[in-house]
């Protein structure tokens, strides 16, 4: 059990009166993703570093007091016979009734950045054999590749349908390209559309603590919601469950204190430049001490704790699932478990993962990590227990070269080796 529903809700109406929008006037987008989806330049980089789920709650409307006082003020201010409360006759005068004029918004403005990603979000409705749901995605491809979570979609099951609901207030079918358990993420096709507006993927390498960004979705099943705020953290492992083998969906976070709630699954997290640096996947809340995979003994939406899977960390996925490939993640072909002292009992907080096996011809084994060895770092990151190292190994491609920092009989010492593909235990 853990700490991080998934969001998902139940499918809401679709609004057919929404606007109509057109891609934003600007400069010329960056070079093109897969054909298609535009990618902000950015450094290469020599390593890649990457679930809010089923929540069930209620939608407070707050219209009652508004209307309660407008109808106290009215009975103060008029006497019994109609007129003024003070009974003596003054002019009166009217407010002017003027246009609100067109604001562009100025550039790294939320508005701006809204203007702009809005056309690349959608809604995702599922109906499943037993169960129905909704989330968000976002736009791929000029064609309808559409990027969301896993946990989204996996609702509709082997017969079940996914209907996606576009910024011009159009929908249209789709069905699953491919899907990835354990990053909690996958890609679907809607059918027979055209012209979209790819979003731009921008770079979670590039984040930092306290600069802003802005989450787009349907929380709730109310489509188009923007909200706003920072990167209140980085690379908070998040556990999230396991998939049907028992491997664990884990990931160095993007934390963020913009309203998460359930429905923004799948959506954009994005920089102010408009630039998509994550996937809202998952959310912390105040009444869920323990939960379900799926969050169904969740209370409540959003606390300001928010986690995106990093960009960076899901693309090469993402790119085997367009391709038709099976998706593979480095490996390091050990089981370990949070430290624990003699004789089995929990010990005070330590920092680090503890070896239990190792996997015949595992990497690990051939570089001399034994059981018992409590893993401390990958390369620079700093290894706070299990969760922490599979969400850190995650981050990496199979074939990657990292530096193992390990303790063993209170002794550090480092070892270097390259990372297993789980492709090899398929």
């Amino acid at each position: 059990m853990n700490d991080f529903p998934r969001d998902e809700q139940p499918a809401g109406p679709t609004r057919p009166d929404q606007p109509a929008w057109s891609a934003p006037a600007g400069p010329p987008p960056p070079p093109p993703y897969a054909g298609s989806t535009a990618v902000a330049e950015r450094p290469r980089r020599g390593r890649t570093v990457f679930a809010a789920g089923l929540l069930t709650a209620a939608l407070v409307v707050g219209g009652g007091a508004g209307l309660g006082g407008a109808a106290v003020w009215s009975s103060l201010s008029d006497d019994a016979t109609g007129g003024s409360a003070s009974g003596a006759s003054t002019a009166s005068t009217t407010s002017q009734v003027v246009d609100t004029p067109e604001d562009p918004g100025e550039q790294g403005t939320v508005q701006q950045v809204a203007q702009e990603v809005l056309p690349s979000v959608v809604k995702i409705e599922v109906q499943g054999a037993q169960e129905s749901g909704s989330g968000s995605g976002i736009v791929l491809s000029s064609d309808g590749q559409i990027l969301t979570n896993n946990h989204v979609v996996e609702v509709a099951g082997d017969s079940g349908t996914i209907q996606v609901d576009f910024n011009d207030g159009s929908t249209a079918l789709a069905e699953i390209v491919g899907t990835d358990p354990l990053t909690d993420t996958a890609v679907i096709q809607a059918q027979d559309v055209s012209g979209l507006t790819p979003a731009t993927i921008g770079s979670s390498d590039d984040l930092q603590v306290g600069q802003g960004v802005v989450a787009i979705g349907s929380p709730y099943g109310l489509d188009a919601t923007v909200t706003s705020g920072i990167v209140s953290a980085l690379d908070r492992p998040v556990d999230v469950g396991s998939d049907s083998e028992g491997n664990t969906t884990a990931y160095p976070a993007v934390q963020t204190d913009a309203a998460i709630n359930p429905g923004n699954s799948g959506g954009p997290l994005v920089d102010m430049y408009g630039h998509v640096v994550g996937i809202n996947s998952s959310i912390r809340t105040a009444g869920s001490g323990s939960s379900s995979p799926f969050g169904e003994t969740a209370e409540g939406g959003s606390i300001g704790l928010g986690f995106a899977i990093p960009i960076d960390e899901v693309m090469p996925i993402v790119e085997q699932m367009v391709d038709g490939e099976t998706p593979t993640h480095a490996r390091l072909g050990i089981t370990v478990s949070d430290v624990r002292a003699e004789g089995g009992s929990t010990a005070a907080v330590v920092d680090g993962a503890q070896v239990q096996e190792i996997g015949d011809g595992s990497t690990a084994g051939d570089a001399g990590l034994q059981a018992g060895d409590v893993i401390t770092r990958i390369d620079d990151t700093a290894i706070s227990g299990s969760d922490s190292l599979i969400a850190t190994i995650r981050s990496y491609r199979p074939g990657d070269t990292v530096t193992v920092t390990y303790v063993r009989d209170g002794e550090e010492q480092t070892t270097d080796l390259e990372l297993d593909s789980d492709a090899t235990t398929s």
